[in-house]
């Protein structure tokens, strides 16, 4: 499996086939709602790449996509994040070398901090982000969803603070 910054030339396939690879629950997790398909709007959103303000990375195997992780700007130095693995390769370190690319790749277009919404029962998810970004703030936005955030530092890079942690 390699993981490499997604184009938007290749973004629509890339979201198809992950998005077919996502089961039922899978999709509500990501969604925060049930979807069964994806829209015209959506996979317009999905797709929108501009490496700059959008901008995704993704995870593939031998046989095609298994896997994205993507940042949206939400100001000059913030980025919102979401991240889908198809289910058969989920709990297989998927997620967690998109982020690190993700955040690596946040960081050379210098946005000072990333966050996301994540629904409470998404367990997966949350130990996720505790492993790959361990100074994250996880609060409650609202109902059962939670806002993590985590600073990017211009001196300390995502990478530096992963070393770390293999320490």
């Amino acid at each position: 499996m390699k993981v490499r910054e997604l184009h938007r030339t290749e973004a629509g396939a890339a979201v198809d086939a992950v998005f077919r690879g996502l089961s039922p629950r899978s999709r509500y997790l990501r969604f925060h709602t049930p979807v069964p398909r994806l829209t015209t709007t959506m996979r317009a959103r999905l797709t929108d790449l501009d490496g700059r303000r959008r901008a995704a990375v993704v995870a593939e195997s031998r046989r095609g996509p298994v896997g994205i992780a993507r940042l949206a700007a939400t100001g000059e130095a913030t980025a919102e994040v979401a991240v889908a693995v198809v289910d058969p390769w989920q709990r297989r370190g998927v997620g967690t070398e998109l982020v690190n690319a993700l955040g690596e790749l946040a960081g050379g277009l210098r946005y000072a901090e990333l966050h996301g919404d994540v629904l409470g029962e998404n367990e997966g998810v949350l130990r996720l982000v505790r492993r790959a970004f361990p100074g994250a703030r996880l609060t409650a936005d609202e109902g059962d969803v939670l806002r993590v955030s985590f600073p990017l530092t211009p001196d300390i890079t995502h990478e530096d603070l992963v070393a770390d942690l293999r320490w």
